[in-house]
């Protein structure tokens, strides 16, 4: 029997917040615009590609009484399990999705389980573990938490010190672009005066990484996931997130599979251009960058410093960035004092799932979920979900960051392998897609037809074939969007 949890209930807040966060997503510049340029420029269609204008109506009505409602959702409509059974079953067919889908739907305001299948069995979650590594590192660093990039002086010399800022760049981005990430460039040329202003105009530049430790590779990571571009390896010290083309696209065959490689030295890779920056700013830098550590105490001559954490894990759930999920659960392992590494992360946030209730089935090696080491259950996807949606303002990221069907992110269409929710679901499904070779998951939250909030999780974890990935992942849209529009009773 599943233990009685206690719940919070701010629903109308956290509906009032999601459709406000809809409507700017909608309305706002397509998200290939809010990419970096070099990852713009690979045409991956990741929004909608213009504003809407006109949108339409998104929610149905909420009648009084209703979820939507401040005084909760009647309990007859709520949706029976023999009605998610029936809507579940019709649109997860074993034969495209695999065996052992694990599901779990539950009323958003009181955390009751309305319907589960192998929902405590553990699952490769893929990347809908950025959601709980997203939770984790709201609720231990806060909202507002920020990353630097610092310069320090050294005797000789100085050292450009890595503070693992995922979002960091060698050059602007355009203004509109959101959110804006701290440049290689500005911190050049700060260092460039404050050396001008000491009199000196030729030094010698080291690079710290010391602030991680251990393998820069998780556990099950293959080095494909790097020509593929899906991930660099991960240090402190990396710009434009280790990508190697400017502006340019690979294409594989005929189905024009747009990707671009990664770098295998991202700190190498990053205080070469900062060397570069330098003598554009009037300072000669002699000989090649070497790897030290600053001394503890150095004096700082100039730093940069990311957007808030809110909005950097707004930007890892809505493009299911993988770099950014690494860095932010070490900074969390960080502030807990466990090691800066791939294992003193994970334990970071497992250890604060735990403090925050999350107490279900969950295993990981990595932040992100490419590892398929990885294991959640699925009634602990929906439990992070609850924390998250219904805990203190400090979690709301991780909801107003989840892709919305049809509109942004992974949901939008052709943002990925799932991009179907259409119909009556577009604008009313908001969740994070994951997927791996014969891996598709998805968990988020969804309108039912009558107005109640309901959280989900569908994990396919064995997917006959990974020729079959897209169609499994269209059969997990249609069973998401079944829950907007069947009232299922």
């Amino acid at each position: 029997m599943r233990r009685t949890r206690p719940r919070r209930t701010r629903i109308t807040a956290l509906a009032t917040l999601a459709m406000l966060n809809l409507f700017t997503l909608a309305a706002g510049v397509a998200v290939a615009r809010m990419l970096p340029p070099r990852l713009a420029a690979l045409r991956i269609p990741v929004a909608a590609v213009r504003p809407v204008l006109r949108p339409g109506t998104v929610l149905p009505p909420v009648a009084a009484g209703t979820a939507g409602s401040g005084s909760g959702a009647d309990p007859g409509l709520l949706p029976t399990a023999a009605g998610l059974a029936a809507m579940l079953g019709s649109t997860l067919p074993a034969g495209e999705t695999g065996p052992q889908v694990g599901l779990e739907v539950a009323d958003a305001r009181t955390g009751k389980v309305l319907y589960a299948e192998n929902g405590s069995t553990l699952a490769t979650p893929a990347s809908t573990t950025k959601v709980a590594t997203a939770v984790a590192a709201l609720a231990v660093l806060g909202p507002d938490a920020r990353f630097t990039t610092s310069v320090r002086k050294v005797s000789g010399g100085i050292v450009l010190v890595g503070g693992g800022d995922p979002t960091l760049a060698v050059n602007g981005y355009p203004s509109s672009d959101y959110p804006q990430p701290a440049t290689l460039a500005a911190l050049a040329a700060s260092t460039a005066r404050a050396l001008k202003a000491q009199g000196d105009t030729h030094v010698q530049l080291g690079y710290d990484t010391s602030r991680y430790t251990g393998p820069d590779m998780a556990p099950g990571w293959a080095d494909a996931l790097i020509t593929t571009g899906n991930v660099t390896p991960i240090v402190s010290l990396e710009a434009d997130q280790g990508r190697l083309t400017p502006a340019g696209v690979l294409e594989d065959s005929d189905d024009a599979v747009n990707f671009t490689p990664r770098t295998t030295d991202p700190a190498g890779l990053t205080v070469t251009a900062f060397a570069n920056l330098l003598q554009q700013d009037g300072i000669t830098v002699s000989g090649s960058p070497a790897e030290t550590t600053a001394p503890s105490g150095a004096p700082l001559l100039a730093s940069v410093s990311s957007p808030p954490l809110s909005q950097v894990a707004e930007q890892m759930l809505r493009e299911s960035n993988n770099v950014i999920a690494e860095n932010i659960a070490r900074q969390l392992a960080i502030a807990m004092g466990l090691p800066a590494t791939f294992g003193g992360a994970a334990d970071a946030v497992m250890t604060e799932l735990r403090r925050l209730g999350v107490t279900t089935p969950i295993s990981l090696v990595d932040g992100s979920g490419l590892s398929p080491q990885d294991g959640i259950a699925p009634e602990t996807l929906v439990r992070v979900l609850e924390v998250a949606s219904a805990g203190p303002s400090r979690l709301r990221g991780a909801i107003t960051g989840l892709p919305v069907a049809g509109f942004s992110g992974t949901l939008s269409a052709g943002g990925s392998v799932f991009g179907g929710i259409d119909g009556a679901a577009r604008g009313v499904v908001r969740a994070k897609t994951g997927n791996l070779d014969t891996v598709a998951t998805l968990a988020g939250l969804v309108y039912d037809h009558s107005g109640a909030l309901l959280i989900f999780a569908i994990m396919a974890p064995q997917v006959p074939d990974a020729g079959l990935l897209t169609t499994a992942a269209g059969a997990i849209d249609s069973a998401a969007a079944g829950l907007a529009a069947c009232g299922c009773r």
